[in-house]
């Protein structure tokens, strides 16, 4: 199985060309490395950190900017087990993040500051899934 840290140029493209105006949610998997692997040129290099405090460090530094685009976490869990999928698959992270719009994922993404802090993210992520979604109101019965 192919692991997954960033987008690929053909999917961030297909993100660009939904619609940027409208709010959505992004579904975020993570599968955690037991030790961080950082750079040798980042000062966390060789500090023995662990994946998790990487995240950590990730979540703690990007939080002003995403809250101050409007973002949000909406929803997270816990992974315990895979019931339906390829049974070695695992995740121990597992989060919605609510934008107001794409336009405010999209500059989250390019701020100079965040292009920073995500070598914490880059640094801790083994494997990741990142789905756009977009919200509906939930009905009486499942996926509606």
């Amino acid at each position: 199985m192919t692991e997954c840290v960033d987008p690929e140029r053909a999917q961030f493209e297909a993100f660009k060309a939904l619609p940027r105006d409208t709010p959505i949610q992004m579904l975020n998997l993570i599968r955690l490395r037991p030790l961080a692997a950082y750079p040798p040129d980042h000062p966390n290099h060789g500090q023995g950190l662990t994946g998790l405090e990487a995240y950590r460090a990730y979540g703690r530094e990007t939080a002003a900017l995403f809250a101050r685009l409007g973002g949000r976490q909406v929803w997270a869990g816990r992974p315990e087990t895979v019931v339906t999928g390829p049974p070695d698959e695992r995740w121990d992270l597992a989060f919605i993040a609510e934008y107001p719009n794409a336009g405010a994922f999209l500059a989250m993404v390019v701020d100079p500051a965040y292009r920073e802090h995500v070598k914490h993210r880059t640094a801790a992520v083994a494997d990741s899934r990142l789905v756009r979604l977009a919200p509906l109101t939930p009905g009486a019965g499942f996926g509606e």
